[in-house]
This record gives C-alpha cells, sequence and structure tokens, in this order.
C-alpha cells in the first residue's frame, strides 16, 4: 500500500480543480537527492507520474554540463601514444533515455532532432582556441559518446517506461557510482498521434557528503593545498611502508 502512496497522490493531483488540472503531465521522484557517501556503489531513482490522456512518453536525463577532451592514439613504434586532441563544449555529462515504445514508431526526425532525443540527435560542438566549430569530426563525435558509454554514462540502448494503467507511468533511472555532482535535469515529453502535446521538467541533485564532500571541496577550492598535501600523504605513507619492511 506504501508503494501506491505516490502513485495515488499524482492522480489525485490530476483530479483537482485547481490550476494542476491544466497539467497534462504530472511527475514527481522518489528522491530528488542522490547523496554520495563513503562506499557509494550507484543508485537508482523511481520517476512515477501521470498522464490526463493517454499517449506515448519519452524520460530524457541530462548531467550537468563540462568540456571532454577526445584524443586520438596512433601506433608508434610498438607503443600507443596520444596525437590529435578536440575539445568538446559543454557535454552533458550523463545521457538517458526512456520510452514506452520504440521511438521511431510514434516520434518524428524533425522533433528528435529539435529536442535532442537519441544520441545520434545530440548537439555536440567541438571548439579550437575558444572559438566553436560548425562541425565537429564524425571519428571525434563518435569517439566521445563511445568513451562515455564504456564508462556507464551514456546509454547504450533506450530504456522502458511502463504504464500501469492509462494514466499511471513509471520508469526506474540508474545512476551510477562515477555519477557527476550537480544539477540533472529530467524532462518528459508526452507524444499523440505522433505530436508533441505536452512536456514537464523536473531537477534532480546530486551531492557529495561526509568526507567525500570535504576532500571533493578541498581539491576544488584550494587545489594547491589539496596538491601539497596528498604528496605529503604519499611520502608519509611510502616511508612508513618502507619502514615496516625494514623491520619485516
Amino acid at each position: 500500500m506504501r508503494q501506491l502512496i505516490p502513485f495515488l497522490t499524482i492522480l489525485l493531483a490530476l483530479t483537482l480543480p485547481d490550476r494542476a488540472q491544466a497539467r497534462d503531465i504530472t511527475i514527481d521522484l522518489t528522491d530528488p537527492i542522490v547523496s554520495i557517501t563513503t562506499g557509494f556503489t550507484g543508485t537508482d531513482l523511481l520517476l512515477y507520474g501521470a498522464v490526463k490522456q493517454a499517449g506515448d512518453l519519452v524520460v530524457v536525463v541530462r548531467g550537468p554540463a563540462r568540456d571532454e577532451v577526445v584524443r586520438r592514439k596512433e601506433k608508434m613504434l610498438g607503443v600507443w601514444v596520444n596525437q590529435d586532441e578536440l575539445v568538446f563544449d559543454k557535454v552533458p555529462s550523463f545521457y538517458r533515455v526512456s520510452s514506452n515504445r520504440p521511438l521511431k514508431e510514434f516520434m518524428n526526425a524533425a522533433d528528435a532532432d529539435r529536442l535532442q532525443i537519441g544520441l545520434e540527435n545530440l548537439d555536440l560542438r567541438a571548439k579550437v582556441s575558444g572559438k566553436l566549430l560548425p562541425e565537429a569530426p564524425y571519428e571525434f563525435r563518435e569517439g566521445l559518446i563511445r568513451n562515455l558509454q564504456r564508462i556507464g554514462l551514456y546509454m547504450t540502448k533506450p530504456d522502458n517506461v511502463v504504464f500501469l494503467s492509462e494514466q499511471l507511468f513509471r520508469t526506474r533511472l540508474r545512476f551510477p557510482a562515477n555519477v557527476s555532482v550537480g544539477t540533472f535535469t529530467i524532462e518528459v515529453y508526452l507524444f499523440r498521434d505522433n505530436k508533441l502535446q505536452s512536456t514537464a521538467t523536473t531537477l534532480l541533485t546530486v551531492r557529495k557528503f561526509g568526507v567525500e564532500a570535504q576532500v571533493y571541496d578541498l581539491a576544488h577550492r584550494y587545489s594547491l593545498a589539496y596538491g601539497v598535501l596528498a604528496v605529503i600523504i604519499a611520502v608519509v605513507a611510502g616511508w612508513a611502508a618502507n619502514a615496516a619492511f625494514r623491520k619485516g
């Protein structure tokens, strides 16, 4: 019964005669904050909601944007070495798509491109000397996506949105252990008769807590002090290990 409470609350909101009634989509998360602490191995959240009328749903999760560097390696004298590199500007650090059926069955290419739904439609812009290129070289763009897929931050295939009835739906969102901190955007698109009818957006915060947060804050706010401290700890640890082996 406890698991049904969120869905019943959403359904009640759709029936109230106030401004909530104007919403075509109502959504919420089981927890709006992901807490990263020592031993964090990733987590699952449940996005649930309701629509006023049946249709097709697409859920898109985007992580905070950051610059990414892609390097091309070449084999020289039997050793792989870095050659050319390209910096991509403001790349979503996390990207996943969920839908209740294959996207091509209800969404046209123009909407997919405009809304950047699907890896092939992401607007990934490279820059050289601070200036954005009209179009990123294909091999570097594919390399960027492949790298992010390999570490679990980009999807390899869409996840499922499950309708519990004609109005209620849910989808499970997986966040791996290496997920970035910051604000994530979760957008839900409602399509009906192959046309976009409505959208809804909610935010998710990923934070570090405890010792993890203190180390992260030190590394980003006082990088010089963090570097010096790291060197000191490494020297002390090396000296202690050496002393222990000598006694042995």
